[in-house]
């Protein structure tokens, strides 16, 4: 669906996905240094696809990172739900549209003609990265203030717990700009839309 002005992705919509792309890689860079700093996988991330340099730095870069997503993720998420954008865009989501679609796209035949309109796989992909996002920050809170936040802090199972699940939902966060980046390329004019908006 458009805008009344012709335009499939308003400014706003724009300018908060953009700023969320830079938040996000700054984020996932500078937690790979820290997580290197004290890894509790048998794995370490080569230095070279990290940012801080050494552990203070990548904290800084993390908190600074940390409050532009915060923001402008908040701004986005509040658009979205006082245009009526969210539910035009992201819903109605069933199960049943949901595996239709996810069947077409394994087969190839699943259409892109207008991309004004997402489909049931695009719609329970962005809604998975608003609620990972959540997850992330209430996990990152924990780890950032955990004495400040008791509550949080034991319902997410302790400061350890709160690691591994701030890990595992960046993990999740990779994966899905991994596969958001593969369909940008199989569907170029979608990149068109969201730097031009139309």
């Amino acid at each position: 669906m458009t805008a009344a002005d012709g335009s499939i992705h308003p400014l706003w919509v724009r300018a908060t996905h953009w700023l969320n792309a830079v938040a996000v890689v700054v984020l996932v860079a500078s937690g790979w240094r820290i997580y290197d700093a004290a890894p509790f996988f048998g794995f370490a991330i080569p230095a070279q696809f990290t940012l801080g340099g050494w552990l203070a730095g990548a904290i800084q870069w993390h908190f600074a990172a940390m409050w532009l997503l915060a923001a402008n993720g908040l701004a986005y998420v509040l658009l979205n739900l006082a245009t009526g954008r969210a539910a035009r865009r992201f819903l109605p989501l069933s199960p049943r549209a949901f595996v239709a679609d996810l069947a077409s796209a394994l087969r190839g035949r699943l259409s892109h003609a207008d991309p004004g309109r997402y489909n049931a796989v695009q719609r329970a992909a962005y809604l998975f990265v608003v609620l990972d996002t959540v997850l992330l920050v209430l996990s990152g809170l924990v780890l950032w203030k955990s004495v400040q936040f008791p509550l949080l802090r034991e319902w997410i199972g302790g400061y350890e717990a709160a690691r591994r699940v701030h890990f595992v939902a960046m993990a999740a966060l990779v994966g899905f700009v991994a596969v958001h980046l593969a369909m940008v390329a199989l569907v170029p004019q979608t990149l068109r839309t969201m730097v031009l908006g139309r």
